[in-house]
């Protein structure tokens, strides 16, 4: 896959039977280059990964992300329920409201990133629904459920019931708007609420994962075509360009947005991958606590870096990064950033080199190419 990073998730193995989503067939009608993506048919990209990518930088970008996992977790204990599994307290917020967060296990390793909306409240309790990763959802649906029989919560898996659309760019908010009740623009961010598009109701959140302003669109799996078709019919004359996996990818890395598989994974704790927001401790227990609590302190272990690379060459996950002709880490994710015009990467190097700036360099293929370690993020959007 040309100018992006390797999707962990992506094979080509055509002979498995892929789920697929409820925009496929638009997909494929537009030439968009299908891929398996955590036993998903996805696009990767419809023409060029780095016009996809620009087009969502300078205007906007249309994204089919129903591969991601949509749960909700209702009765009367979901509040408690997910306060201790949630890295983020729960029990504070309000309806519209939703936080980054993570799910880690006891030795603080992190089993998902997720969204966690706070819906509605109603007699029956409170109303949550979790956004989680595409390649984790069976994981993380078990692990929910294995723990909710000691409360009085319940756990449904709408995944295939509802479809997911995201809209990113400086025109992705004032677009959404022109084509639902104009919902979207009243939020902040990290907001929601509920709308109608096409007529038809949805939930509309001021979230994304590109580093852009913009929106994402819960809906029923049938309306998704209208709605989709409807965004770009209207878009299309303003710079709207659908998008696939690859320009995604690009742009969250431009962000410093972490990937599970590669940034995250059950063998890194938050603080090491620099998410001590989306940690709350206070009083709360929560599973993976007093393992997170312990890693405050611990300079042995490798922390979260952004690397910039001199030349042109694109490190790729697994590139071992070296200082003083030692091995000090490994690239997680890497790409020639078409914002910036150089290729990026991030890694984990230890806490000793992560502070200072030393002179690195990454092996790509055999050959050795200077590195430095700059700020994360890479790309950061005008206020």
């Amino acid at each position: 896959m040309k100018g992006t990073t390797a999707l962990c998730e992506i094979s080509m193995n055509a002979t498995t039977q892929l789920a697929r989503t409820p925009l496929n067939d638009w997909h494929v009608a537009h030439h968009g280059r299908m891929v398996d993506f955590a036993g998903w048919s996805m696009p990767v990209q419809y023409t060029s990964i780095v016009e996809e990518h620009l087009a969502t930088r300078r205007r906007a970008g249309m994204f089919d992300i129903s591969h991601m996992g949509r749960l909700k977790v209702t009765g009367p204990d979901a509040a408690r329920f997910l306060d201790c599994l949630l890295s983020r307290q729960v029990a504070d917020m309000r309806p519209g409201q939703i936080r980054y967060t993570l799910i880690c296990d006891a030795t603080g390793g992190i089993l998902d990133d997720v969204l966690v909306y706070f819906l509605e409240k109603s007699e029956q309790g409170p109303e949550f629904r979790l956004v989680v990763n595409a390649s984790n959802r069976v994981k993380i649906v078990d692990w929910l459920k294995d723990r909710v029989i000691e409360f009085q919560a319940r756990v449904t898996d709408d995944t295939t019931r509802t479809a997911m659309i995201a809209v990113q760019g400086p025109r992705a908010v004032a677009l959404v708007d022109s084509c639902s009740n104009g919902a979207l623009g009243s939020v902040k961010t990290y907001r929601g609420t509920t709308g109608r598009f096409c007529d038809q109701p949805c939930y509309l959140s001021r979230t994304g994962y590109t580093g852009e302003d913009g929106g994402e669109i819960i809906c029923d799996a049938t309306t998704a075509a209208e709605i989709w078709e409807t965004l770009f019919a209207q878009g299309g004359g303003d710079g709207l360009r659908a998008c696939g996996l690859g320009a995604r990818d690009t742009l969250r890395l431009e962000a410093a947005m972490p990937l599970y598989g590669h940034e995250l994974s059950e063998n890194i704790n938050p603080v090491q991958a620099g998410l001590e927001f989306a940690v709350t401790l206070g009083e709360r227990d929560f599973i993976g606590r007093e393992a997170i609590e312990e890693s405050l302190g611990d300079e042995t272990l490798p922390l979260r870096v952004g690397l910039q690379l001199a030349g042109k060459r694109v490190a790729r996950q697994g590139s071992p990064i070296r200082y003083q002709d030692q091995t000090v880490g490994e690239v997680t994710s890497g790409t020639f950033s078409p914002t910036l015009e150089k290729p990026i990467a991030m890694g984990y190097v230890a806490a000793s080199l992560a502070r200072v700036d030393p002179p690195l360099s990454i092996e790509i293929r055999g050959k050795s190419y200077p590195a430095s370690i700059v700020p994360l993020p890479f790309y950061q959007r005008p206020k």
